[in-house]
């Protein structure tokens, strides 16, 4: 059953009373109920949010690795997609990611010209997202399965002037992503710099340690 209050709705709420929310990122081909449980356990409670998808979907099944994080976990569940074939009507909301800081055009638009009817049929909430790859320091999965080059983290202005463009486009969210095996998380100058130009709901990901 989907919450009654939408993730959209949710977030925003959250950025005007200037509270952060927190999300958990699931890889499908890793969400077994052993792994979910020493997440929720680790962290002492449910994160306002979990997020599910990858760059690559080999042994997983998105269907069921969804129905794990609500077995564990009443917190809303939004699809990070790295394809067409994660896009599932049994979570909440989806994260249409367009992959603005390359030039494939494959993820620019390709693969949602291929998602369109599925989403049109599914129901979901569709949150529209600029998708922003920044250096971490180490070659990842994004950049490989995209063939895409990330933002070099010492150019903030070029971070803040993509996040801009996404959003003069239309999109009401921007997620600044360092990228799964990052050495350093996106610089806190690429997010400072990207908040003084956009105003819709900024998602920082990639590089955590701790």
């Amino acid at each position: 059953m989907r919450p009654n209050n939408t993730v959209g709705s949710m977030l925003s709420e959250r950025q005007k009373a200037r509270q952060p929310a927190f999300a958990v990122l699931v890889d499908p081909d890793k969400a077994d109920a052993r792994v979910l449980d020493q997440i929720v356990a680790g962290l002492g409670s449910s994160p306002d949010l979990w997020l599910c998808g990858g760059s690559l979907l080999s042994v997983g099944h998105i269907d069921a690795a969804v129905s794990e994080i609500r077995r564990v976990s009443e917190a809303p569940v939004c699809l990070f997609p790295g394809d067409p074939n994660q896009i599932t009507d049994h979570a909440d909301a989806i994260l249409l990611l367009s992959l603005l800081s390359g030039r494939n055009a494959e993820y620019l638009i390709g693969k949602h010209i291929q998602a369109a009817f599925p989403l049109h049929r599914s129901g979901l909430e569709i949150l529209p997202t600029a998708y922003l790859l920044v250096d971490g320091g180490a070659s990842t999965a994004v950049s490989y399965v995209t063939q895409t080059h990330p933002i070099p983290p010492n150019k903030p202005d070029l971070v803040a002037a993509t996040a801009l463009a996404g959003y003069q486009l239309g999109m009401s969210h921007v997620y600044l992503e360092a990228g799964s095996g990052a050495q350093q998380p996106v610089p806190v100058s690429a997010i400072e710099a990207t908040r003084r130009v956009f105003g819709g709901i900024l998602w920082v990901g990639g590089g955590l340690r701790t």
